[in-house]
């Protein structure tokens, strides 16, 4: 079995409202178009905040602002791999570049990401579990 660590992270801006981004379905299409959150695979030798960072300005083009919180780990355990999954919660600001991972993004209060469908089973899971207030 393979072992794999993800890196996500839950970005809030100034104003209040949380990143969220669609996959894309051409380019993952054993997933599909559904809602998430930035992140993605570590790359050994790097830091978790590190490649959190990379994952962050390849996916939309912006910059963590400060110290993000590590708010769960989460274990995915699929026939043939286990992931285990950090999720942060962070600042960043300032106009998103999409890169071809996804396909549409917006920022959205808690009640409103709560409602968007499809989404990603692990997120939601994140969101009904945890006050990111």
């Amino acid at each position: 079995m393979d072992l794999q660590v993800g890196v996500k992270i839950l970005l809030k801006n100034e104003g209040g409202k949380y990143l969220v981004v669609r996959r894309s379905a051409e380019k993952y299409p054993e997933v599909g178009a559904k809602w998430d959150i930035v992140g993605g695979r570590i790359n050994a030798g790097f830091s978790l905040l590190e490649n959190l960072k990379r994952e962050v300005l390849e996916e939309t083009g912006l910059e963590i602002k400060d110290e993000p919180k590590l708010i769960t780990a989460q274990d995915i355990l699929k026939t043939d791999k286990h992931v285990v999954r950090l999720t942060y919660l962070g600042l960043a600001d300032g106009e998103v570049k999409l890169s071809d991972e996804h396909s549409e993004y917006g920022w959205f209060s808690l009640e409103e990401i709560l409602k968007l469908e499809p989404m990603d089973k692990y997120f939601k899971e994140v969101l009904l579990k945890f006050d990111l207030n």
